[in-house]
């Protein structure tokens, strides 16, 4: 790891369908509890449903207050898993909780409290009434809304909790607070979410951006060992001559002689602020896998009002992660200006900026250097986010600005990061979603 210098949402819960309910007075907000869908869980109230099953289903959507407020019914009484899983929710999101309306009834002696015992009992129960991706989203309310970040640093309350990326930035804000007794526990989550990361996504990367590569470097005019004979034939079956059973090879297709050497320079310039926390995981895991491509050099970079290269330890994403210092202010500019630095083949390089560009650095210098960049054949890339979680808060007034000097700013999946790259290779326009 290099230094290069050293001055210096709330988690949303899926929508619930439902038809108009029966009158219910409740303090809860409907979309406060996720919808839930695994085995046991209520399926979203219809208008065939009978009667009791949709009073049910609202019950269990709306919260104990449903009942407490004069909706309930013999038609919503819970009892078996139902009651079990209204409980897990209740913990959460009832008014015993600090999300509770402030107007509501008086605070009950329920919810998760500070008892890391009751959590971690908490947390295996809503691994038993729902599914993984609900789970992931009420232990994102439990951190975010309930402070419960420190409990991660027991040991036993991470090894209870179900690893995803959101998991992952809660643990890397943590830094120095993290206890010895509990990093490597931390490493261990943190690795099982970039191994899952990098099968789902390395593959299909490598294909991607190895046919940009090839595609990019191939010649119009290849010399005799240069010919790529099986797309030479493809091109040109059109002037086949049956009678001499000859293939005419109007236009010859070659590779570059040196197929096997660095063709491209890829620079992945990333945002470390706290709301970039995914988009620092996807983009360490991008990098690790750009980085074992022997046709790109890559180099990562990552900052906050300092700029601190990576790149070294691009062999290992987990030792990425936890180089990076989540949080702080942000100097685009000065990012900006280590990278052009580091710049040697302008013409075959691509810069990629992953931030929500609120720059706390010198505005001007910093779109002066992006101008500057592209004028010296630079493909330059600005992703506002890098993750599947849409486009964060960003400083409107610069994207505007970095697309009016060709550069427009949009957010980016990881599914279409790699669509994204090859363009940016290849020099044609960006699949730009929307657009």
């Amino acid at each position: 790891m290099t230094a290069i210098s050293t001055t210096g949402t709330t988690g949303t819960t899926p929508a619930v369908e439902a038809t108009t309910p029966p009158t219910v007075v409740s303090d809860h907000p409907v979309a406060s509890r996720p919808s839930a869908s695994g085995p046991s869980a209520p399926a979203p109230a219809s208008a065939s449903a009978p009667a009791p099953e949709r009073l049910r289903r609202w019950r269990l959507v709306l919260g104990g207050e449903a009942e407490a407020g004069g909706g309930g019914s013999a038609g919503s009484v819970l009892g078996g898993v139902d009651l079990a899983m209204d409980r897990t929710l209740e913990a959460l999101y009832g008014t015993g909780s600090p999300t509770a309306s402030p107007t509501g009834p008086a605070r009950r002696e329920g919810g998760l409290g500070e008892s890391a015992p009751r959590i971690a009992r908490w947390l295996g129960d809503i691994r038993t009434y729902f599914p993984v991706s609900v789970v992931q989203v009420m232990q994102r309310d439990a951190i975010d809304r309930l402070g419960l970040a420190t409990l991660l640093l027991e040991p036993e309350m991470l090894e209870a909790v179900e690893a995803d990326v959101h998991l992952v930035g809660v643990l890397l804000s943590l830094g120095k607070a993290m206890p010895g007794s509990t990093k490597e526990t931390a490493r261990a989550v943190v690795r099982k979410v970039v191994e899952d990361l990098e099968r789902r996504l390395a593959q299909r990367t490598r294909a991607t951006l190895d046919g940009a590569l090839d595609r990019s470097a191939r010649v119009a005019r290849p010399r005799h060992h240069d010919i790529d004979w099986n797309r030479t034939i493809r091109v040109n079956l059109k002037n086949y001559l049956p009678e001499h059973r000859t293939v005419v090879p109007e236009r010859l297709v070659g590779h570059g002689r040196s197929a096997r050497s660095v063709r491209k320079e890829v620079v992945l310039c990333v945002d470390q602020s706290g709301s970039m926390a995914a988009s620092v995981v996807h983009a360490s895991v991008f990098g690790a896998v750009l980085a074992s491509m022997r046709s790109l050099d890559t180099r990562l970079v990552v900052f906050d009002t300092a700029v601190v290269d990576l790149t070294d330890q691009l062999s290992d994403p987990v030792d990425v992660l936890f180089g990076t210092q989540l949080g702080g202010g942000t100097d685009i500019n000065r990012a900006l200006a280590y990278c052009q630095s580091r710049i040697t083949r302008p013409t075959e390089t691509v810069v990629v900026l992953i931030s929500d560009l609120y720059e706390g650095g010198i505005r001007d210098e910093m779109l002066k250097r992006v101008a500057a960049m592209k004028a010296s054949g630079v493909e330059f890339v600005a992703l506002l986010a890098l993750s599947d979680e849409g486009a964060p808060a960003y400083d409107r007034e610069h994207a505007a600005a970095l697309a009016a000097l060709g550069a427009p700013a949009f957010a980016c999946t990881p599914d279409l990061f790699p669509e994204v790259m090859a363009a940016a290779l290849e020099k044609r326009p960006l699949p730009i979603p929307g657009a």
